[in-house]
């Protein structure tokens, strides 16, 4: 129990938290403006490969965060291309979009790495420190991820752009009748969420200092679930990441007490994110237009 109330299981907690904040937020921007996204699982392994093939490149972790941003709007772009223009229905687009960065990122590996399981090392943004305290905090990444739920609480709230993303998912007949373009407005929130699933991407490589074939491990469906379990709103969806990456951090530290029951214990997060989302069923309201095309 000490180890649970430590300031190290806390840091612990935020760091675990980080990726499944990121990638909410894009949940957040692109659900908002009325597109369905189940395409955050792949944009989080694209903008991770991305990140540390720029950085092996260039020598430069800043030039791979670049890359890997721009890998991750470029996946999500073609997920606003199907959805909005093609018409495709915006679940079998995502999950297709899943399949290809799976498939894709190890194809990558092979030809760039010749390896289908782990890239070279890099070298993180931060400075090696032996505090996982002092590391965490002293991360570029992990204040850029602050910034990212900060910058989305706000902007939605508070900005021209934010207003008319909300109205691309409430009212888009509104929005239209004042002469904003809801494709435009819903192209833009996408490319958005892919920039902010691709910084948990970002994120990963940098935790890792390596790629890992299908490192993402299935944290855009978390946070997909973050952004239903909070309404659809950014803080309550923030809310949620921390709880769950609070629970993570828990199992962690009970798996050594545990003893033989500790595969029990590894399942907790997520029978604890079950449980939250029956919970919810039938009492939250998603935005009225969302997955509904465009007049």
């Amino acid at each position: 129990m000490s180890r649970i109330l430590s300031l190290a299981f806390v840091m612990q907690a935020l760091r675990i938290a980080m990726p499944y904040l990121a990638a909410a937020m894009g949940g957040v921007w692109s659900e908002r403006a009325g597109v369905v996204n189940v395409a955050l699982e792949g944009t989080i392994l694209v903008g991770s490969l991305g990140t540390i093939a720029g950085t092996l490149a260039s020598g430069s972790p800043w030039i791979g965060l670049a890359v890997g941003l721009a890998s991750g709007i470029s996946l999500q772009l073609v997920h606003a291309l199907a959805v909005l223009k093609g018409r495709a229905n915006a679940i079998v687009s995502g999950f297709a979009l899943n399949l290809l960065a799976a498939g894709g990122t190890r194809l990558l590996l092979r030809a760039l790495y010749d390896s289908s399981s782990n890239s070279p090392p890099i070298r993180p943004l931060a400075a090696a420190t032996r505090s996982a305290v002092v590391a965490t905090l002293l991360d570029p990444s992990t204040w850029l991820v602050l910034l990212a739920v900060v910058g989305t609480i706000v902007a939605l709230a508070r900005t021209r752009l934010g207003l008319r993303v909300r109205a691309a998912g409430e009212h888009p007949e509104a929005l239209a009748s004042v002469g904003v373009s809801v494709v435009a407005t819903r192209v833009v929130a996408v490319a958005v969420a892919g920039a902010c699933a691709a910084l948990a991407g970002a994120w990963l490589a940098f935790d890792q200092r390596q790629f890992s074939s299908g490192m993402s491990g299935g944290r855009g469906f978390i946070a997909l679930a973050a952004v239903v379990v909070g309404s659809w709103r950014p803080g309550r969806a923030a809310l949620f990441c921390l709880a769950f990456g609070a629970a993570e951090a828990a199992q962690i530290a009970l798996q050594d007490a545990a003893g033989s029951a500790h595969h029990l214990i590894q399942m907790l997060p997520y029978v604890a994110t079950l449980v939250a989302l029956m919970g919810v069923v039938g009492r939250t309201r998603p935005p009225a237009a969302l997955g509904r095309e465009p007049e």
